[in-house]
């Protein structure tokens, strides 16, 4: 089945209170749509690139069938965060006027660990060669950013992938390198790599690159220097992600761990954590 990837653009009207998990400081908020979303914003001390890293890594991962929550465009009124008496708060609200990112927010979900929910080989192989197509360094055991919900994985957070983009002339080059896997969240559940790669990286053509770069915003991409034009700036993402994907799975290290894992999480949370069941057989005792 096909996903729509063009994002949707939504106007909040509420903001609900701050994520201090993330150094970004992202907000829920609710929109116009009657929605609630993670929102990330341009003002942010990551900056804009953040929010194209989370446009095109995530969109990319939906055409894949790896589990994204829906990420919307969020017009944002300063006006909104008036009453909100946490000063930093504020600040943020008023240098992030305009069009910031959102990210569909799933109530009740939790934070994924590893002790407690079991990931079979096929689905970590996909993680994992994913990651390494986007050189994603920030899904490791210590902060995974990955979420459990209904019982399913769901991928959060791409905003520190694509390290490239932040000195495109030595992108090419950057792209080209490996990807260490040893301190992957799915490293200890033995990740398919391969056949992870024989899967997915012929989908990823350059006609479906271009496609998941249009979805950035022309705004947070202008003025990039040594480019002349937004369409420019996006042909040089395809032409990093295009190559790397054919070849990453031949560079990608599964290694030792470099520290101890963290201690088993209560009982309690394993079970909330225990991945669902999906039957396809009637209970025999029905």
């Amino acid at each position: 089945m096909r996903i729509d990837v063009m994002l949707t653009e939504v106007t909040a009207t509420r903001y609900v209170t701050p994520l201090r998990e993330g150094g970004s400081l992202p907000g829920i908020v609710e929109a116009d749509d009657l929605g609630t979303y993670v929102m990330k914003f341009t003002g942010a001390g990551q900056g804009r690139k953040t929010l194209v890293a989370e446009v095109v890594c995530g969109q990319l991962a939906r055409r894949l069938g790896l589990r994204v929550p829906e990420l919307v465009t969020i017009q944002l009124d300063p006006v909104i965060g008036l009453s909100e008496p946490d000063q930093e708060v504020q600040e943020l609200l008023k240098a992030s006027g305009g069009l910031n990112l959102g990210m569909d927010f799933l109530p009740g979900s939790l934070g994924f660990d590893p002790l407690a929910y079991e990931v079979d080989p096929k689905e970590a192989g996909k993680v994992v060669w994913f990651d390494a197509v986007i050189n994603n360094v920030d899904r490791s055991w210590r902060n995974p950013n990955m979420l459990v919900w209904h019982g399913d994985l769901w991928l959060i957070d791409h905003g520190a992938t694509m390290i490239w983009h932040h000195n495109w002339p030595g992108a090419q080059a950057s792209a080209a390198k490996p990807y260490d896997a040893s301190d992957h969240a799915l490293a200890p559940f033995g990740p398919d790599v391969a056949a992870a790669a024989a899967e997915l990286a012929p989908l990823v053509t350059r006609e479906l690159l271009e496609e998941v770069a249009a979805d950035v915003p022309d705004e947070w991409l202008v003025d990039e220097p040594g480019f002349d034009s937004t369409d420019e700036v996006r042909a040089a993402y395809v032409s990093a992600l295009l190559p790397r994907a054919a070849t990453i799975h031949e560079r990608i290290t599964l290694g030792p761990r470099s520290e101890r894992r963290p201690q088993q999480p209560p009982g309690w949370l394993a079970e909330r954590l225990a991945p669902r069941t999906h039957s396809t057989e009637k209970d025999s005792t029905t």
